[in-house]
């Protein structure tokens, strides 16, 4: 009766948490993969499905689908080819639509610093994450937090969202409310140049956006004399009066770590990495990171 579309750990999240009793209206859960990530859970996904007696397959690409519904969760493939006996596509998006549709939107809420994040499930119609809302489900966060936990926080939604989708399915009511159009605001897919971190912005700007790409992502990146360094972790420090201020510049030394200049305000950064993962150690302070 219902196809999964899972991805990630949201997806895995979302079958842990899901009602036993809702488990027999699964025909098959479609996992997918992600290079991108450095965990993209598909084999805790696959574990699960075995454990649990559910039919799945291994994939990037749905079709041959026979079910009344598909459910996409974490799923960052196009579903293109509906078969005649599908009644819904659900689409589960990383959002309080109609804000930030499109891609990447829990990072973006992160990086801009908002109050609340959600998790959408919505009828798919052909303009992406534009369809009728069937249920949503909100939570609130404080700063500072990393991805990975506004991550963990968001698939406990993702779980109890699934359930009420499913409940709705069973009940035979499911229904949507269309979106206000006028509302709507996009998050921008992202690629490396993304992950660079630009100094002329203000620390507090930038912890967020260090903390938004963290783990499970790569981590926000960072040029010294050419070579790309990574940085997982900061810590905000207070201003002093610099009267030639540099952003990118290093300003004190305290140990291991490095006193970044920021556009406005200071970060303390313990940590650097090379891009094959390694520790690196700066015995100098007289250093300038640059933006890309």
């Amino acid at each position: 009766m219902i196809t999964l579309c899972c991805l990630g750990y949201k997806g895995l999240r979302s079958l842990q948490l899901l009602d036993k009793k809702y488990r027999t209206l699964l025909d098959t859960v479609y996992i997918g993969t992600d290079n991108n990530v450095q965990n993209d859970y598909s084999k805790e996904l696959k574990t699960f499905c075995q454990e649990n007696d559910l039919s799945f397959i291994i994939t990037n690409r749905a079709s041959n689908i026979n079910s009344r519904f598909i459910i996409a969760i974490g799923w960052r493939w196009l579903i293109e080819e509906i078969p005649g006996k599908t009644e819904t596509l659900i689409v589960f998006h990383d959002s309080i639509l109609p804000k930030y549709r499109g891609f990447n939107p829990l990072v973006s809420y992160l990086i801009n610093g908002e109050k609340e994040i959600g998790v959408t499930a919505l009828k798919a119609v052909k303009i992406f994450d534009a369809g009728p809302i069937i249920e949503q489900k909100i939570t609130k966060i404080k700063y500072p937090i990393k991805i990975a936990e506004a991550i963990d926080l968001l698939s406990a939604e993702y779980g109890s969202l699934l359930n009420a989708v499913l409940n709705k399915i069973a009940k035979g009511e499911l229904k949507g409310v269309e979106q206000n159009q006028a509302d709507a605001t996009y998050s921008l897919w992202r690629d490396e140049e993304d992950y660079n971190i630009n100094w002329n912005k203000s620390a507090s700007e930038i912890k967020r956006f260090i903390d938004a790409v963290s783990y499970p992502y790569n981590g926000a990146s960072t040029f010294l004399n050419g070579k790309k360094i990574i940085i997982r972790d900061s810590e905000i420090q207070p201003d002093v009066v610099i009267e030639n201020r540099c952003p990118g510049k290093v300003l004190f030394k305290e140990g291991s770590s490095l006193v970044i200049v920021c556009g406005k305000g200071l970060l303390k950064v313990k940590e650097f990495y090379s891009e094959s993962g390694e520790l690196i150690h700066f015995n100098k302070f007289r250093l300038r990171f640059e933006s890309r």
